[in-house]
């Protein structure tokens, strides 16, 4: 199997990089999200005015640390890895609260907060997460502090001591975000290190597939996709058609495909793996905890069908209750 083979070098088994963000759930009918004017199951960017309203007329099941990178880097630390993350908040209450959280779950989480006239101007972001009976969610999110993620952010040492760079393609939308992802590639790449990445949804795809395929081919060691992104991403409705595609833009994939499990590709060599059974709750988070399962496993030197594995196992864990955060500890998964 192919790994890194620098985990003795490394402080960190994981870099996270992504949106810092309090995740609002929320349960609701059914008819909820359509009534008022979402596509159920998709994530919308909403401004602070939205925000404040939307959080008005819901009832709060949980507020707590998130955001997609965020979520994978507490789920990968449950674990048993070693992980850092690196994303923006304000110095407010909520900003303080992520931090907090983030500590509590064991990850390392370095990066500065926007102070004064910025922090007010950008206060931490927030993702309302609307959870029907189904356990589908529809997500509203108000990024806030999140757009002013830049090359700066990028701790340079953070990086080189982290054996795994994750970066989420929710973060990849401002010019200077986009900039910083380039800038962590190349320094992880400068240091021995790989760089992963999450396509996150199909909205990110549908807005910048050009820019996707760029860093897919230039800079990604591990792309992560589920079935809906990675077919957006090749313009195809035919999943194999888009497996077969990426694995000519990318010698390592994993692409999730729900309660039909996932695939892992490498060198156009295809392994399938199982879902693993469970009562859906919540489905928030479960690519996250999946990627999170996966690299926990890689990065201390499993077999691909062993990562595969364990991903499907943190992914069930997750979508079993609400938030996308374990219940309960997962090192014991890790010994078998």
């Amino acid at each position: 199997m192919e790994n890194s083979g620098q985990a003795a070098e490394c402080r960190f088994d994981l870099l996270g990089i992504g949106n810092a963000i309090v995740d609002v759930l929320a349960p609701v009918d059914a008819a909820f999200p359509q009534n008022n004017g979402m596509t159920p199951g998709s994530m919308m960017l909403i401004d602070a005015d939205r925000a404040k309203a939307l959080y008005g007329q819901i009832r709060r099941e949980k507020e707590m640390g998130g955001g997609s990178a965020a979520n994978t880097c507490v789920v990968a630390s449950n674990m048993g890895a070693r992980v850092a993350y690196l994303g923006k908040v304000a110095a407010d209450a909520p900003g303080q609260a992520f931090a907090a959280d983030m500590q509590a779950a064991g990850v390392y989480f370095p990066s500065s907060p926007l102070q004064g006239d910025a922090g007010e101007n950008h206060p931490t972001a927030r993702c309302i997460i609307l959870v029907t009976p189904d356990g589908q969610r529809t997500m509203n999110t108000y990024l806030g502090a999140c757009v002013t993620f830049s090359p700066e952010d990028v701790l340079a040492d953070v990086v080189r001591a982290s054996k795994v760079i994750y970066m989420e393609g929710y973060l990849f939308d401002p010019p200077d975000a986009q900039e910083a992802f380039r800038t962590a590639a190349r320094i992880a790449h400068e240091a021995g290190r790989k760089v992963a990445l999450s396509l996150s949804d199909r909205f990110c795809v549908d807005r910048h597939r050009h820019a996707f395929h760029e860093l897919v081919r230039g800079h990604i060691d591990i792309l992560f996709a589920n079935e809906d992104e990675i077919c957006a991403l090749y313009q195809t409705d035919d999943f194999d058609e888009a497996a077969r595609l990426v694995s000519a833009d990318t010698h390592f994939a994993v692409l999730t495909r729900s309660e039909r499990g996932s695939v892992i590709i490498q060198d156009q060599q295809r392994i399938v793996i199982d879902s693993v059974r469970t009562q859906v709750v919540d489905t928030t988070g479960a690519g996250d905890a999946y990627a999170a399962g996966f690299l926990a496993g890689w990065t201390s030197d499993r077999t691909l069908a062993e990562c595969g594995r364990l991903g499907s196992v943190a992914a069930s864990e997750v979508i079993s209750h609400y938030g996308a955060r374990p219940l309960m500890n997962m090192r014991q998964d890790m010994d078998f």
